[in-house]
């Protein structure tokens, strides 16, 4: 289920106007045409700016996310029509085999679950072709970011066209180890309505995520920081390996057909 900031109707219309700068998908902009990736998925799409951002330079973007609202949200956009979008999860996915998978924003942190974190990671690695990297990034816990989440930091009074002044802010209610509660709140002054949405973060230890992944069979090969947010979030670059038959294939050795590592 997703949390009703995605998933409620009048909260999906208006999130991409709550939260218009999003300067923090540049850098994954920057990793695709690094990657020269032609094939994307993007997981946890939500109402598909990156996706949309990506198809409109001539990838070809699959795009997952379970909240129905915002995938409407998405397809509605202009140029909606290039992406694939799945209603679900990634364990729900296509036969695919992309070059890159992505999880950006919050999307890796609100997977709190230990066996659906298991079951996307996995979905993940099945969709990508050998060699093929899935890149996402995850806050640092030792920067405790949760203590700057409360209304006198986050409340704000937003105009937005067809909706009129909102209002929001955002509360921490609760922090149980890794799990990071907080409460967002919209107040629509056309007719007074009160909406609230609860959600909860995992924040994992770097090397909780690199154990994670070695797991389901990914080399991390990389950790880097992310450009809107120094010094407090890890960026993930994990590698699906080549089949054993490809490496051979590359230095002439011979190889062991069907195997893949």
């Amino acid at each position: 289920m997703a949390d009703d900031i995605f998933e409620h109707p009048r909260l999906a219309a208006i999130y991409d106007p709550l939260d218009p700068d999003r300067d923090d998908l540049d850098g994954y902009v920057a990793i695709a045409e690094e990657f020269g990736a032609r094939r994307v998925l993007d997981i946890g799409c939500g109402t598909g700016v990156f996706a949309l951002l990506l198809a409109g330079r001539g990838v070809e973007v699959t795009a997952v996310d379970p909240a129905g609202a915002s995938l409407d949200v998405a397809r509605a956009k202009p140029g909606g029509e290039r992406v694939r979008w799945v209603h679900g999860d990634a364990t729900v996915l296509p036969v695919l085999r992309v070059d890159l998978a992505t999880m950006t924003g919050n999307v890796a942190q609100a997977i709190t679950d230990p066996s659906d974190w298991a079951g996307t990671l996995r979905g993940a690695h099945d969709a990508l072709r050998p060699g093929g990297y899935l890149v996402f990034e995850t806050r640092d816990p030792a920067k405790r970011g949760w203590k700057e989440w409360n209304r006198a930091e986050s409340y704000r009074v937003t105009e937005i066209r067809g909706a009129g002044p909102v209002e929001t802010w955002v509360e921490l209610t609760e922090v149980d180890g890794p799990l990071v509660t907080f409460r967002h709140t919209w107040v629509f002054a056309a007719d007074g309505q009160v909406l609230t949405s609860d959600s909860t973060l995992r924040f994992r230890e770097r090397d909780e995520v690199a154990a994670d992944l070695a797991a389901i069979g990914y080399t991390v090969e990389e950790v880097r920081g992310a450009p809107d947010r120094p010094g407090r979030e890890f960026v993930f670059f994990a590698r699906r390996p080549e089949s054993r038959r490809a490496r051979d294939a590359g230095t002439g050795a011979p190889g062991e057909p069907g195997t893949d590592q």
